[in-house]
């Protein structure tokens, strides 16, 4: 894969490690990345020898979000004239982001997020996915969105809904602060919090525990654990996510041609 590295560990039976591996570009979030992910995920789900799934980031960062890089910013925010789709087209393509984190969520094995650096936008809606998160002492999360001029998408509030509440989570995508793995951990969105470095080792440990478990008991806590907390906040009640970033992109778009003009 050209996004992607993924090991099947030669230690521990039934773990397999996703590396986010665009390190040259912190990890960042292509249509590429996106297509390797949903397409890892769909085969993993298929795999009952796989019981553990951990997602970390090469280098210096776990992902510094959506690529905004030549095209990719063009499809982030505002697409030009030449490259603009058919309003159907654009619509799925809006939606892709969202079909992404529905795949990490809907993986039948325990996931593990081993937050080795910075965490940045889409890079939270995919931990957001995980089970458990285990973050490295300088590791940071930002939600730059609203700042960017798009709402958060991919049907990440409620999710965060569910990990933060609602008055932690308006706070922090409104604002677009950014906020500490200490904080992370105070307000639970991450499991523990350790030295940096040690966020991959961290994360094999707690497989190894769980790989040590029934493993259908384990399938079966994740399973009605989910679905209490989308019984809690339904990520259905994002369903417009696509029309939301449609419409933010036509409105930036607007903008943009009044300016030159």
């Amino acid at each position: 894969m050209q996004t992607l590295r993924i090991d099947r560990d030669g230690e521990l039976t039934g773990l397999v490690t996703i590396t986010l591996n665009r390190p040259e570009s912190l990890n960042a979030i292509s249509f590429t990345m996106h297509r390797e992910l949903q397409q890892a995920c769909a085969e993993l789900a298929d795999d009952p020898a796989i019981r553990v799934v951990i997602v970390t980031g090469e280098g210096r960062a776990f992902s510094a979000g959506a690529d905004l890089g030549k095209r990719g910013a063009q499809a982030a925010s505002v697409p030009d004239e030449a490259h603009r789709l058919p309003p159907l087209a654009e619509r799925l393509r809006s939606a892709t982001g969202g079909r992404t984190c529905a795949a990490l969520e809907g993986l039948p094995q325990v996931t593990i997020g081993a937050v080795n650096g910075l965490a940045v936008g889409g890079a939270v809606a995919f931990l957001a996915c995980l089970d458990i998160r285990i973050a490295a002492e300088s590791a940071w999360f930002s939600i730059p969105e609203v700042d960017l001029d798009i709402p958060l998408t991919w049907h990440t509030l409620p999710r965060l809904v569910r990990e933060l509440g609602p008055a932690r989570t308006k706070e922090l995508v409104m604002a677009c602060d950014r906020f500490s793995s200490s904080e992370a951990l105070s307000w639970g969105f991450v499991n523990r919090v350790v030295p940096d470095g040690e966020a991959l080792s961290a994360a094999r440990s707690v497989a190894q525990r769980l790989l040590a478990k029934d493993p259908m008991a384990v399938a079966m806590t994740k399973s009605s654990v989910n679905a209490i907390a989308e019984a809690m906040v339904p990520a259905a009640l994002s369903h417009a996510d696509p029309d939301y970033l449609f419409m933010a992109r036509l409105l930036r778009s607007e903008a943009k041609r009044n300016d030159v003009e």
